[in-house]
């Protein structure tokens, strides 16, 4: 699995609606066929800045995102409304999805 973390901080005229900026390109991407998972979070220590967790089945469905249509015009259109370059991790694991913590049973 293609595992990705991704920090994006808006302008401060856009914190607030981000999700709602965002919103078309996260749908399109979770319909991808390889994606496994597409999350947003608001960090707790900088409500300024949201946090995208992302899973892609593999290298080739990673490059097919990122040469969809929806991609291009995101990657196009977030300058506008972005304060700085998003910040990434992206690491290829040996996972298929989630796991139990097994440290912690419920």
């Amino acid at each position: 699995m293609i595992f990705i973390v991704v920090k994006f901080t808006p302008k401060p005229e856009h914190v607030e609606n981000f999700p709602n900026l965002v919103a078309d390109f996260t749908n399109a991407t979770r319909a991808e066929p390889g994606n496994m998972f597409y999350e947003w979070s608001r960090s707790l220590e900088n409500p300024s800045e949201y946090v995208l967790v992302e899973g892609f089945r593999d290298g080739a469905a990673g490059g097919e995102h990122v040469n969809s249509e929806h991609f291009k015009t995101f990657v196009a259109a977030a300058p506008d409304f972005l304060a700085s370059t998003p910040l990434i991790i992206s690491h290829e694991i040996d996972a298929t999805g989630w796991s139990e913590m097994g440290e912690i049973k419920v």
